[in-house]
């Protein structure tokens, strides 16, 4: 078993910032103290002052396997995470075949084993008649049960409240929700169309994905949650006023839980004139009074968890029309680079960061000995460099589809390495080779 002490470490976890060495033996931390003499044969990495965090855990992302393997796949885009410092995901069951029964479920974690640079698992993905494949899943098949609540994925909108009121009823894991009322946005379109033709502009997308679209769904699925006593975390929050149905109490006091997603806390509105399409994405990016309320919910509590809802499309998909081109915006390896950008312009903290985009989703989702720096835990975790600012080019880009909504901006702090599982998978700007990812243990039952 391989050992590498990590030395002069700044570690974020669990709320505070302190001075540390970690060392790490084979796949897990072993010891995390003040200081720790370099066992005889160990690897020495000298951080120097960096910041050191657990790996974030993305609950929300769309690699596109299988199925649409010229936007991306599990091997690519993992790859891509980890350069963004992104030790584990949970992939959305909207793919081809859609992973909606428990065979197609395994199907897909066999697609996933020994080609995933970080660490996997996936949603499970509930229809308007699937309810018994839905009793039939058992405690750590899957990360969650994924609803469609909104014109967002086309067969797989769970639009019938039949199917919805039997689906929060028996539920044996959490329930996802997007959150989006499908008439409301069919009427917006129709006036969109009739006021400009199919030469809509992209300016219009958050009107046609209203805050009201938002707000009526989003209330519905709280309202059925509350009925049922499930668990339910609603996915990608864009609104203020959506923010009075979500707690300021901690996670661990609330049964509803909320996330938002890194875009949704960088851009606003005003961008759509300048990136067009390229910030296209259902839920869409809204008004900068919505945008403060976000990051105001994230320091209320109100808010439990940050992810990306990473969803690449190629570039000839997205130089189209305002109704031809798709929702979605690839977003993992720049996620992390956009907190610590927030951090430093004051709006959150260091220790906020890591609790949202780390330790919550590991708490919400049961996941087994990940998401923070404790001793026994797997051995995922990052390195910043806040000194050492990073541009985007297209160059250094490793998502499949090979363009960003971020193309030129030069954030703040750059990840300096990333490991998982123990392995050193990125490092100094290039992916080291070592294929590490493992399948996510999920334990929170109903």
């Amino acid at each position: 078993m391989s050992k590498l002490l990590l030395c002069n470490a700044r570690l974020i976890n669990e709320g505070e910032v302190r001075d540390v060495d970690v060392l790490i033996d084979g796949e897990r931390i072993a010891t995390v103290a003040a200081s720790i003499a370099a066992p005889e044969g160990a690897e020495v990495i000298d951080l120097d002052g960096k910041y050191l965090m657990p790996g974030m855990i993305d609950d929300q992302v769309h690699f596109r396997e299988p199925g649409m393997p010229h936007k991306g796949d599990l091997a690519t885009e993992s790859a891509a995470a980890v350069a963004g410092g992104i030790t584990s995901f949970m992939d959305m069951p909207n793919v081809n075949p859609q992973t909606t029964t428990r065979s197609v479920l395994r199907d897909k974690y066999a697609i996933a084993k020994d080609r995933c640079t970080a660490n996997y698992g996936f949603h499970f993905g509930a229809t308007n008649s699937n309810i018994e494949e839905v009793k039939a899943l058992q405690v750590g098949e899957a990360a969650g049960i994924k609803a469609f609540m909104g014109a967002s994925t086309g067969d797989m909108l769970v639009d019938s409240p039949e199917a919805l009121e039997k689906l929060f009823e028996h539920a044996p894991l959490i329930v996802l929700t997007h959150c989006e009322d499908s008439p409301m946005i069919w009427e917006n379109e129709s006036a969109a169309r009739q006021k400009y033709g199919d030469d809509v502009p992209f300016s219009e997308h958050p009107s046609i994905r209203s805050a009201e679209a938002c707000l009526k769904s989003s209330s519905f699925a709280v309202d059925l949650a509350t009925r049922h006593d499930a668990l339910l975390h609603v996915l990608h929050l864009t609104t203020a006023i959506e923010m009075g149905l979500f707690s300021a109490a901690h996670r661990s006091k609330k049964r509803i839980t909320a996330e938002v997603c890194v875009h949704h806390l960088w851009f606003d509105e005003s961008r759509y004139d300048e990136l067009g399409a390229n910030i296209k994405c259902n839920p869409a990016i809204k008004r900068k009074e919505d945008r403060a309320a976000l990051i105001a919910a994230l320091n209320e509590q109100r808010i439990d968890v940050i992810a990306t809802d990473h969803a690449p499309h190629t570039a000839e998909e997205k130089a189209t029309t305002y109704f031809l081109s798709p929702a979605g915006l690839p977003l993992v390896q720049h996620a992390l680079l956009t907190l610590f950008d927030l951090a430093k312009d004051n709006q959150i903290t260091v220790e906020l960061l890591v609790d949202r985009a780390c330790h919550a989703s590991a708490d919400i989702f049961g996941v087994k000995e990940r998401g923070y720096v404790r001793e026994g835990y797997y051995a995922d975790l990052v390195i910043v460099d806040p000194a050492r600012p990073y541009r985007v080019a297209q160059s250094n880009l490793l998502s499949k589809c090979q363009w960003s909504p971020f193309d030129g901006h030069e954030f703040s702090a750059s990840i300096d390495t990333t490991i998982v599982n123990g392995d050193i998978v990125y490092r100094d700007g290039q992916l080291t080779g070592t294929v590490a990812g493992q399948k996510l243990e999920f334990g929170r039952a109903r």
